[in-house]
């Protein structure tokens, strides 16, 4: 994912970081070498080096450094960055399975009723076209138990309402 822009906002301190598509929040707090009222930022940009993947800024004191897209991503829990590193996730566990199975990959092709190239790149990790389900029925195939666990995220108690009972008469 390119950026397209990206501006510091000393009052919310953050960086604000456009995309193609959406814009995000990236807080100051989050940064290696963080501004202050006394060292702000100074410069930031796409950077280019990064293939406009990341965006390097300078603080007033020449201090610098750069953060990458999956950072900005991950910090914002984008839903497409979170499928990826499942995919990628189910993908590393696929590979180890294939190489201890006894079943040989021909028989997992028939088996899945796909083409050996879209076997191949089941095995992928940087393929990103494949589905949850494909890898499911891989690993399924392979023997591994694919568990899904669903809890609530963690909330801090200050930002947490209670909800009282009845009041007492």
């Amino acid at each position: 994912m390119r950026i397209e822009s990206v501006v510091a906002n000393n009052r919310r301190k953050v960086f604000e970081v456009r995309t193609a598509a959406v814009q995000y929040a990236f807080p100051y707090a989050l940064l290696r070498k963080r501004p202050d009222s006394k060292n702000r930022v100074a410069q930031v940009r796409p950077d280019e080096d990064l293939g406009m993947e990341g965006f390097t800024y300078r603080l007033e004191d020449g201090a610098e450094d750069t953060i990458h897209i999956d950072a900005v991503l991950e910090y914002n829990q984008d839903p497409g960055y979170l499928n990826d590193l499942l995919l990628h996730r189910l993908t590393l566990e696929a590979q180890k399975a294939v190489e201890v199975s006894d079943l040989s990959k021909r028989e997992l092709i028939r088996r899945l009723d796909t083409s050996a190239s879209q076997f191949y790149r089941l095995l992928d990790p940087t393929y990103r076209k494949k589905s949850v389900g494909q890898m499911l029925a891989l690993l399924h195939l392979l023997g591994q138990k694919v568990d899904v666990v669903i809890s609530p995220r963690s909330t801090k108690k200050s930002g947490a309402r209670r909800r009282r009972g009845p009041a007492a008469v």
